[in-house]
């Protein structure tokens, strides 16, 4: 059963993954056939090389780190041709090339993982490569080969439709927000722990789908600024950056409900049953806050209201269902299971509708039967 739900895991995995693997081989391999065929380089090692490193860090991150780890490479690269052809090999040059390198690398202020690359880069021709006669090395020109083939790759991906795929992170993130919220009042109901921690364990690691938004966030704003007839829609990715403080500030709260349901399904009495309702409404909003953010993004304001007003609706209508639960006499776990409730329902209403703070929270207390603020 572990091995089955390993490999469902894995197998999902590189179903969302499977872009960047092709982009990557693919640029690998262009850059090899460009310094080979093109340039007549003999073994062009760094074009591929330089192809993968760059992909590995462009995706997600401003085009200036992008540019900065591709001349780090081919610096490491130059530097150690130069004095490889100047003092031969041995310890002294292992020593000047990383001495070098490094000290080039901080001077221009590069960050430390491009540091470590150019020193590496520099290294493995020290120690490995043989060395060249050319007066331009070829390894320094097929590095820059290499990165300028992964930059190319890295725009054309998302040429066509650059908020495409922070469309679908933004859905796949609140579909598995969603989704652990219904297990959580799944549990609730049939008073089953095992399950309730299971559905902790996933709230565990929701954090990482809030890094893949910031991510996405990043990379969808340097695709739309390398993109000039589609900068108008710079506005609505701001827009969406924004709310993402709330929807981290929901992920949190939907955790900390989690733990209080394995707190409640660990006591004797069973949880209220209206509780596992409230929690479902809450579930149905996350829902419908996934698609209104993505219909924002998509450009359809009339679907974006349509679907805004739909999760107020539900999360006012989960706030409502906890007030009739929240009376004297419960116990702390049950009190605890509706605050993250508000909570959850006032982070992301306020995602929704950035600037309307006082107004949701008046909102979502009249729900409850607090008084307004």
């Amino acid at each position: 059963m572990v091995r089955w739900s390993w490999f469902r895991e894995a197998t999902g995995r590189v179903r969302r993954g499977w872009l960047p693997v092709v982009e990557t081989t693919l640029a690998a391999t262009v850059a090899w056939v460009l310094a080979t065929r093109l340039l007549g380089h003999p073994q062009p090692f760094f074009a591929p090389a330089a192809a993968l490193i760059v992909l590995g860090q462009a995706r997600g991150q401003r085009t200036r780190r992008a540019v900065e780890v591709v001349l780090g490479v081919a610096a490491g690269v130059l530097v150690a041709d130069v004095v490889v052809q100047a003092l031969g090999r041995g310890s002294w040059t292992v020593f000047t090339v990383i001495l070098l390198t490094v000290a080039l690398a901080v001077a221009v202020g590069a960050s430390g993982v491009s540091v470590v690359q150019a020193a590496v880069s520099a290294l493995y021709l020290v120690v490995v490569a043989p060395p060249t006669e050319a007066l331009v090395p070829f390894r320094f020109v097929d590095a820059l080969v290499g990165g300028g083939v992964a930059l190319v790759a890295s725009q054309l991906v998302d040429a066509r439709r650059p908020l495409a795929p922070l469309v679908a992170e933004f859905r796949q993130t609140f579909e598995d927000l969603g989704g652990l919220l219904r297990e959580v009042a799944d549990a609730l109901d049939a008073h089953d722990e095992t399950a309730a921690v299971a559905a902790l364990d996933r709230a565990r690691g929701m954090d990482a789908a809030v890094e893949r938004l910031r991510g996405g966030v990043l990379a969808a704003g340097e695709a739309l600024t390398l993109h000039v007839r589609r900068r108008q829609h710079l506005g609505r990715l701001r827009s969406v950056d924004s709310s993402i403080g709330q929807i981290d500030y929901a992920v949190r709260n939907v955790r900390v409900l989690a733990r209080a349901g394995v707190t409640l399904t660990r006591l004797p009495s069973p949880a209220p049953a209206e509780l596992g309702a409230a929690v479902r409404s809450l579930a149905a909003a996350v829902h419908a806050a996934g698609e209104a953010f993505a219909a924002d993004l998509d450009g359809r304001d009339a679907a974006a209201d349509g679907h805004a007003a739909r999760a107020e609706a539900a999360a006012l209508d989960a706030v409502r269902v906890a007030g009739r639960v929240f009376t004297s006499g419960q116990t702390l776990p049950v009190a605890m299971i509706v605050g993250q409730l508000r909570a959850t329902a006032i982070d992301l209403l306020r995602g929704l509708a950035p600037g309307d703070d006082a107004a949701v929270l008046g909102r979502v207390d009249e729900a409850l039967g607090l008084p307004a603020v």
